[in-house]
């Protein structure tokens, strides 16, 4: 993957010294696209105080009203947290783990990394829509980060991983979240929402291009035949 394939998501984002300290963080290291979900109101002059030689990070910026739709054109979406528990992801990995396995994946790959609210962190619903968990391992004396201190830590070990990175000719290029979500929706099976969710998950992290899920689904289309 390559690092300007990466995007920043900031969920339900409330403080506009903070958003303008993501731009800044991500200029740093190389990141040029943020998008926010779901922002609260911003006050604009506060964001250009803190972004620092970074504003035409922000005049970029692009803004949605839910995370599902500012994710929907990515290839695998990671949440950010430090909650964990049953309902928040089997799989997590911390900034340096994620960052080589992102390296590893297809160039025409694109990845979101979900921050949530700096006062609630992401909500169950949200992290639900992500297909993978990442923690930043910190000291139970204060385990809360800073917003734009947590995107800079995700931010150094991208630059680090996917800095080097050169594009490879004839690379496949991963599916998105919405063709991954059409493809769960042309199966046979009962529409749960917990195995659908499942499967959109596993496809996302394993990277599947358009004609691989196309012949996994034809597969699981098989099986349902012989199965009935």
């Amino acid at each position: 993957m390559l690092l300007n394939n990466i995007k920043i998501v900031l969920c339900q984002v409330s403080e506009a010294g903070n958003a303008g300290a993501v731009c800044r963080a991500m200029k740093n290291m190389g990141l040029t696209e943020l998008r926010l979900a779901a922002p609260q109101p911003l006050v604009i002059e506060k964001i250009y105080t803190r972004a620092v030689n970074a504003w035409d990070i922000w005049e970029n910026t692009r803004i949605f009203d839910s995370l599902s739709k500012a994710t929907e054109d990515c290839s695998i979406v990671i949440g950010t947290t430090r909650r964990r528990g049953e309902r928040r992801k089997s799989v997590s990995m911390t900034p340096r783990a994620l960052a080589s396995w992102l390296a590893e994946r297809p160039d025409g790959s694109s990845a979101a990394i979900v921050f949530g609210n700096e006062r609630t962190g992401l909500e169950e619903a949200e992290l639900d829509l992500c297909n993978a968990a990442s923690h930043i391992p910190v000291s139970e004396l204060c385990p809360s980060l800073n917003l734009s201190h947590a995107v800079q830590i995700y931010a150094y070990e991208l630059f680090l991983a996917l800095e080097g990175q050169n594009p490879v000719k004839g690379q496949w290029t991963a599916m998105d979240q919405a063709e991954i979500a059409a493809l769960i929706g042309s199966l046979p099976y009962p529409k749960r929402e917990e195995p659908a969710r499942f499967l959109q998950d596993i496809i996302a992290r394993a990277g599947l291009s358009q004609s691989e899920g196309k012949r996994l689904g034809e597969i699981l289309m098989k099986a349902e035949r012989l199965g009935g």
